[in-house]
């Protein structure tokens, strides 16, 4: 879709991304003229008081730009309560959900929980953003008043945690960087793709450059293990790689559960996947332009999970299961949470029955979104990879 196809900001929202504009511009020309794509993605999205995710925009659901799994239904924290419940009795009462977005994971396992009498000691939330922190509250204390009190918001990773560590949609909007593999003149070459300010210092441009030996070693083993053509552009999730080996030496006893949309790197790096997995979100509407008002949507890319997998396992962290979402929230009971619905309520199972589709189907959600879990001291198999573990494909 082209931008000139999206819907035009109103004049307060267009003068917030300016400002972010002139931020990010400050900072390429106080960088020499030359910053990262993952640097420009960090201050589009996390810049305090200014990114997509640190501002105050409207993010999620029917109003916002796009709509998460949890905003789909509450039979997919039905779904997951099994999963959760069933890792705080191998582990310890507590969750830790990093990137809660609206709150409405938090709000909807907590009264599942509840109901199964598998209330956590405590559920804390890990989100910088301000904003973001209010809503959460507001959307808890809606659903469940009583148990706000079991919540806790963090302002850093705690320095030891044992229960289960949540993130939904987390990965995808951490920073990476754009690589491209070789030249017409130099096949072996690593560019590492860049931004940098046209000639009126007011608006971005894309610019390549000999890739730091960091990206260089990463964009080596990809090429290494893959078939690309030269010229191959796509992403590396450094900042995802680094997140997951952080908490190899935080967890003690528990598990790290994702769920985010993504590949194994075979599959990721495809030679007919040339152009990468780059998306942006504004307004429910998807595209490829990342310098389209900055501040203002959503800039995404998928997930290698064979990176993360690597990851976790080098940092001492057990694989302990690898699924599409469509697997592990059967092998959880979706169905049986569905059938809690009273059929007769037609204004009720209808819609929720075709939000259960939406969340399992192949040509929706339930083949490009993966849950892959990862922890210490957890000997039993998990029951939301009970069927159809995809931990070979890695």
């Amino acid at each position: 879709m082209a931008t000139t196809d999206l819907p035009t900001p109103a004049a307060d929202a267009l003068a917030f991304s300016n400002a972010l504009q002139r931020r990010i511009a400050d900072e390429i020309s106080a960088a020499g003229g030359w910053i990262g794509f993952d640097r420009f993605m960090d201050l589009a999205l996390y810049a305090p008081g200014m990114g997509y995710y640190s501002g105050g925009a409207h993010k999620f659901g029917a109003a916002g730009d796009f709509v998460t799994a949890p905003e789909l239904s509450e039979l997919f924290a039905w779904a997951l309560a099994s999963q959760v419940q069933e890792i705080l009795s191998l582990s310890a009462p507590y969750v830790l959900e990093v990137g809660a977005g609206s709150g409405r994971l938090a709000a909807d396992l907590l009264q599942d929980l509840e109901r199964r009498a598998a209330l956590p000691e405590q559920y804390a939330i890990l989100d910088l953003s301000g904003e973001l922190r209010a809503r959460q509250r507001a959307t808890i204390e809606a659903a469940v008043p009583h148990l706000v009190e079991r919540v806790r918001w963090l302002d850093r990773l705690p320095d030891r945690f044992d229960g289960l560590v949540l993130a939904n949609e987390l990965l995808d909007a951490m920073p990476v960087h754009l690589v491209v593999w070789g030249t017409e003149t130099d096949e072996q070459m690593i560019l590492e793709r860049g931004v940098v300010l046209d000639r009126n210092g007011q608006t971005f441009r894309w610019d390549d450059r000999p890739a730091s030996p960091r990206v260089r070693d990463a964009a080596l083993t990809v090429a290494d293990e893959n078939e690309l053509p030269v010229g191959y552009l796509s992403e590396l999730g450094l900042a995802a790689r680094d997140w997951t080996a952080s908490w190899g030496q935080i967890i003690g006893r528990g598990a790290l559960l994702l769920i985010d949309y993504g590949f194994p790197r075979h599959e990721f790096y495809h030679p007919q996947r040339d152009t990468g997995t780059l998306m942006c979100h504004y307004r429910h509407r998807a595209h490829t332009e990342p310098f389209f008002l900055p501040g203002l949507q959503d800039i995404t890319a998928h997930v290698d999970f064979t990176a993360i997998a690597e990851a976790g396992f080098e940092a001492g962290l057990d694989v302990l299961g690898y699924a599409t979402q469509a697997s592990f929230l059967l092998n959880c009971g979706l169905t049986e949470a569905l059938a809690r619905i009273p059929t007769d309520d037609h204004g009720r199972y209808l819609p929720q029955a075709q939000a259960a589709q939406k969340l399992i189907s192949p040509a929706e959600m339930g083949d490009l979104f993966k849950v892959i879990a990862l922890g210490k001291g957890l000997d039993d198999a998990l029951i939301g990879f009970a069927h159809n573990d995809r931990r070979l494909t890695l």
